[in-house]
């Protein structure tokens, strides 16, 4: 099972909208998706049609619980292949429990280890902070994909992500790589849009995703209609660039 953790300490960069459409594009290319929710605010959870106040488990259950299995507290989404690891306000609760924990930063790793045969790609929808859940994403993670924002503060908090990746790295998972950085909220008729996209390839290179994800009416709606783009609008621009990104991803 290849698992990739979508991580941004920034909010509003896309994190969630590409953690929840992107392993929709994988679910719908025949794979056995988990996506797991391991935002407090639950709004992946929130987007695949789950009501996080009705839950009577969820992925704060796995981090405190050590008999609780990642396969059973999976509930299935609306698309064949997907599931889903819901999160509740409760997940905020868990750092204190946590941080006098010894190996603290390998449970969410131990308890994927667990269902390694049962999916082909875990996707893991990151808090926006640099916390210990975020920590144990990583830990836990083949690959990280970091969305960005067109605009000029975001360079910033990328530097602070990719020097606590470096820091994972060294001390807590030395397979970790970062898969890419994907650009979002692309608005290629403004030129402060195509400055920041020519600055963050001429500083990063070949790390920038080819794949863009522009603004888009129907991805911004499809959250508030508790569905992936490709169920609420399959022919908009925001699923093809996240079906795109997927095989581009591979």
């Amino acid at each position: 099972m290849r698992t990739v953790a979508i991580a941004n300490q920034k909010g509003g960069c896309g994190k969630t909208t590409t953690a929840v459409n992107l392993a929709s594009a994988f679910a719908l290319s025949s794979r056995r998706v988990l996506l797991i929710d391991l935002d407090p605010q639950a709004h992946a959870t929130i987007g695949l049609g789950q009501d996080p106040e009705s839950l009577d488990q969820t992925v704060y259950d796995l981090f405190t619980d050590p008999a609780a299995a990642a396969s059973v507290l999976a509930v299935n989404s609306s698309l064949e292949g997907l599931w889903v690891l819901p999160s509740n306000i409760l997940l905020s609760g868990v750092e204190f429990g946590l941080a006098s924990m010894e190996g603290r930063e390998y449970v969410l790793a131990n308890k994927l280890s667990e269902v390694n045969g049962s999916y082909d790609i875990c996707v893991i929808d990151c808090s926006p902070s640099l916390s210990l859940l975020t920590l144990n994403a990583l830990v836990a993670s083949d690959q990280v994909i970091i969305p960005v924002q067109t605009h000029y503060y975001a360079l910033e908090g990328l530097r602070q992500l990719l020097e606590t990746v470096d820091i994972v790295k060294k001390r807590f998972n030395e397979d970790l790589e970062i898969r890419g950085i994907l650009l979002t909220f692309v608005e290629s008729r403004t030129k402060l849009s195509r400055q920041v996209q020519r600055q963050m390839r001429e500083f990063f290179g070949e790390l920038v995703f080819d794949t863009v994800i522009h603004k888009d009416v129907r991805l911004a709606e499809a959250p508030s209609a508790h569905e992936p783009v490709f169920t609420y609008a399959p022919d908009s621009k925001g699923a093809a660039e996240h079906k795109i990104l997927a095989e581009e991803i591979g």
